[in-house]
């Protein structure tokens, strides 16, 4: 089990910038992969992206491709996802989640953090 935190939610304008983090406690982080999904009120939580426990996999929501950016730093035990061309319909509450598989975290399984609140206004 690890435990997720996110931070670095907000408001911000149409066509602004806004970078998440999720930090994880284990000394295993290394070992999983993680992902960030989003729900919008009165939508159902979708994929926005995942990276693979050695940072060489990632995968991307088709919405959010060529924008979104996900990353992750072992020594900080710490994912991050830089949110670029930010638009009206990204915002949602933002969920990181973990797993040790790569496919799991895609299929939206495995541990999860709080969510942390992104508004975008137009």
């Amino acid at each position: 089990q690890v435990l997720l935190v996110e931070s670095g939610g907000g408001l911000v304008q149409a066509g602004g910038s806004l970078r998440l983090s999720c930090a994880a406690s284990g000394r295993t982080f290394g070992s999983y992969a993680m992902g960030w999904f989003r729900q919008a009120p009165g939508k159902e939580r979708e994929f926005v992206a995942a990276i693979s426990w050695s940072g060489g996999s990632t995968d991307y929501a088709d919405s959010v491709k060529g924008r979104f950016t996900i990353s992750r730093d072992k020594f900080k035990n710490t994912v991050y996802l830089q949110m670029n061309s930010l638009k009206p319909e990204d915002t949602a509450v933002y969920y990181c989640v973990a797993d040790i598989s790569f496919r799991t975290v895609v299929a939206g399984e495995g541990s999860w953090g709080q969510g942390t609140q992104v508004t975008v206004s137009s």
